[in-house]
């Protein structure tokens, strides 16, 4: 490393466009980062959902979950089955192993749910096979309000708006809650039935067989072919009152006959109210891995944007914005970044009492968490709060070396009398291996986190390899940056009588100087005098690690109030 300071000492340009390039990279890096709550975490999870109306849990449980846990059990790294059969519900999570990738995990669970479709209930459901994804979250509620039906307010949701944020950057999906879709009711009397002598099979399969389309083949006309289809679906909810059921002594009974059909709505599962008024409210869930932020941003555009095209008397609202709270976090995480690499600096003006070697020191600042940015880009990390929190840690860390390197150099300056130029060759080439080796055992503390098991490292390894490399940017910019502007800019001490000779220290003079460094000796002598109580005061620090890690309170994630209820 001191072949590489000497160089930079001697070639200024080099070492400015060196570090330079790193800042550069990491500046235009920085603009193309995802802004998240958490670091993006993928948990190799799968459901697989099949449904079977009137089904009991005893019958759900045999016939259903059963085969598919038999099925999915004889996939490789699976780590935990578990399933909850409900009545007319089938509900089977499939746990893998961390190292699994959980879009293959997703793929062979579905294969191995495809194999055993045809051995289910004839009257149960497509099984629907779906991924957990934690960073698929949702983002935003938008509650759409009419004083017009239900029915007609879930339309315009579903048509005017839904189909149109699909469309909007970074969406994965939008799902209506509390929403009243169409739906067509035949009712039967069960008296007028059996005068009759039919059964509700009778009705259901009527039903079925004169309301479909089939294709009827094709029609050849000289050199075309047109393709035909059969319009048997019913449009006009009345005609289902004219379907034909059974015959019955020449007489065609029909479903007027034995009961009515009405225009109606599904039966509601969801409800949603806006002050107390029945309203339809829109779930926008992001695009795994894209930015929050910026999605909820989009989103808020195109609603700008289709607000203009829905009826007066349709309004729009939004009541839940993740983003706001993770913009909060995340810029309040920026503030005291910045806050605290101005208040480093001047705590280095306060001891050094030299702007220009302040200014040199606290250039390692913002080119190491800025060259920072690079890694995290290259990494695929985002910013949030864990990645942030690194980087405001780093503040006080990345410029120690800076600051021991010019210390150093200008301690050459004052008491050998050389010049700024030589100082600063022969004070890095003295103290650079102690420099490397505090920077080295630092990246030997953070660099294991970025390598860590578990779902704890899933969400640490950010941390560390974000600590990791800025810690290895801050080594680079004390043995290029720092002691090439030392030899520019640090001015020998100013003259007098005893200036440039051996042994003046102008700098430690000072009263402040003198106070730390005699008190600092008195307590040095005190506690090499007192081995034995120094050494006994260590193991007791020691030895109490473990009754206060026993008492202090332990959680995964820290508590945040999002004033939201």
């Amino acid at each position: 490393m001191h072949a590489l300071a000497q160089l930079c000492i001697k070639r200024p340009v080099f070492a400015t466009m060196l570090i330079l390039s790193l800042v550069v990279i990491g500046a235009f890096s920085y603009f193309s980062l995802g802004v998240d709550l958490f670091p993006k975490v993928d948990i190799p999870t799968v459901q697989v959902l099949i449904v079977d109306p009137g089904g009991s849990p005893e019958e759900i449980e045999t016939e259903i979950s059963k085969k598919v846990e038999d099925s999915v059990n004889t996939i490789s790294g699976v780590d935990e089955v578990r399933s909850i059969s409900s009545e007319g519900q089938a509900l089977v999570v499939i746990t893998f192993d961390l190292a699994k990738n959980g879009d293959v995990a997703a793929q062979e669970v579905q294969n191995k749910v495809n194999l055993i479709t045809n051995d289910l209930p004839q009257s149960a459901k497509v099984p629907i096979v779906q991924k957990f994804d934690p960073d698929a979250a949702p983002v935003l509620q938008v509650v759409v309000s009419s004083p017009r039906s239900l029915r007609d307010l879930t339309m315009i949701a579903d048509k005017l708006i839904k189909q149109k944020l699909e469309n909007a950057s970074g969406v994965g999906q939008v799902r209506i809650v509390g929403g009243a879709r169409r739906e067509i009711h035949v009712l039967v009397d069960p008296d007028k039935l059996r005068s009759y002598n039919l059964t509700i099979t009778d009705v259901f399969g009527a039903l079925r067989a004169q309301n479909l389309e089939l294709p009827a083949g094709t029609l050849k006309e000289g050199a075309k072919n047109f393709t035909i289809r059969t319009t048997g679906r019913i449009s006009d909810p009345a005609q289902f009152s004219q379907i034909a059921i059974a015959s019955r002594n020449g007489y065609v009974v029909k479903v007027s006959d034995i009961g009515r059909s009405e225009d109606s709505y599904v039966e509601p599962t969801t409800s949603s109210r806006l002050d107390g008024v029945p309203a339809v409210t829109l779930v926008v869930a992001k695009q795994s891995g894209v930015n929050t932020v910026n999605t909820a941003r989009d989103i808020k555009e195109r609603m700008k944007e289709i607000r203009a095209s829905l009826p007066r008397d349709v309004k729009t609202e939004i009541i839940g914005d993740q983003s706001i709270f993770i913009e909060a976090a995340v810029n309040s995480i920026k503030e005291h970044l910045v806050e605290g690499g101005l208040l480093a600096s001047v705590i280095i003006f306060l001891f050094l009492a030299n702007w220009r070697t302040t200014l040199i020191a606290a250039v390692a600042i913002p080119t190491s968490i800025i060259s920072a940015f690079g890694l995290m880009a290259a990494m695929g990390f985002t910013l949030n709060q864990i990645t942030m929190l690194a980087l405001t840690l780093m503040v006080g860390i990345v410029i120690d070396d800076a600051i021991i390197v010019l210390e150093n150099i200008y301690r050459f300056i004052e008491e050998k009398g050389m010049s700024p130029m030589q100082a600063a060759v022969e004070g890095t080439r003295e103290i650079g291996l102690a420099v490397m080796a505090t920077t080295l055992s630092l990246l030997a503390v953070f660099l294991p986190v970025g390598f860590m098991g578990g779902i704890i490292g899933r969400f640490m390894s950010s941390f560390g390899f974000t600590s990791a490399f800025a810690i290895a940017v801050s080594l680079l910019v004390s043995f290029t940056l720092t002691p090439m502007l030392s030899s520019r800019f640090i001015r020998p001490p100013a003259a007098g009588p005893n200036a440039g000779k051996e042994g003046h220290h102008s700098s430690k003079d000072g009263v402040v100087y003198h106070w730390i460094d005699s008190t600092y000796t008195r307590m040095l002598k005190w506690a090499l005098s007192h081995r034995g109580w120094m050494v006994g005061f260590s193991l007791l620090t020691i030895a109490s690690i473990v009754p206060l890690f026993m008492v202090v309170g332990k959680n995964f994630l820290p508590s945040d109030d999002q004033s939201q209820f």
